[in-house]
């Protein structure tokens, strides 16, 4: 099927440590690796060329890596694009009750439930929640911004101020509306290891009406989900 010089030639390339791949594409063919391994059983190479050949083998494998790296990449991109375009029709649908009931939802899961309590507490370490839950708030509620209340809790490595400050700049609370932070003693001694970690943030709202409607709320949700009505 292939010529003796083509197989000559091929023999020659592979002692000079050259993959298959390699050898194909030098002599413009796609000879089969059965074949190669036929071709190349009894062939001895040199210390060299044996050292040459790892490391050609081991750059393919790095290449093929590579490529499959970004093709997986790439597919993850054009699935999440596709979740995202499948559901933006929903958007369509919010509105001020919408809103509302989200709103009750979240502090459902993540508001403080104390009984007898005259304010809202809703904790976080998710800039995107308490950015939500901030909004919502606001759209929902004719709502008092000096009755805003934050604290910081954060570990023991991480540097107050510059906490405060970055959650300062994204609530855009008053800073003399902000506790001392509370540094976690647990965590004395332990490195932090998320970079992106910014300790957990607490927003108290002192009122006590909009407390109890929330959760009101999102009880009736449930029920209504649950029961199927």
């Amino acid at each position: 099927m292939y010529s003796l010089d083509v197989r000559n030639e091929a023999i020659k390339l592979r002692k000079q440590g050259k993959t298959y791949s390699d050898i194909n594409t030098h002599l413009n063919t796609n000879i089969p690796k059965s074949t190669f391994s036929g071709w190349f059983n009894n062939i001895v190479l040199t210390k060299a060329n044996t050292t040459k050949l790892e490391k050609n083998i081991l750059r393919k494998l790095a290449r093929s890596r590579q490529k499959a790296s970004v093709v997986l990449a790439d597919k993850r991109i054009a699935y999440l694009e596709n979740l995202k375009n499948r559901n933006l029709h929903l958007l369509e649908l919010v509105n001020p009750s919408i809103i509302k009931m989200l709103l009750s939802i979240l502090y459902l899961a993540e508001g403080a439930k104390h009984k007898n309590t005259a304010f809202l507490g809703l904790a976080s370490s998710s800039p995107e929640i308490i950015n939500f839950y901030l909004c919502s708030l606001k759209k929902c509620f004719d709502i008092d911004n000096s009755k805003f209340r934050v604290r910081i809790q954060h570990r023991a490595d991480q540097d107050s101020q510059s906490l405060e400050k970055y959650w300062q700049k994204l609530t855009k609370i008053n800073p003399k509306q902000f506790y001392p932070s509370y540094v976690d003693k647990r965590t004395k001694g332990k490195k932090t290891l998320k970079k992106d970690y910014k300790g957990v943030c607490t927003i108290y709202y002192f009122d006590t009406a909009i407390q109890l409607e929330l959760e009101i709320l999102a009880n009736s949700v449930v029920k209504y989900i649950v029961q199927g009505r």
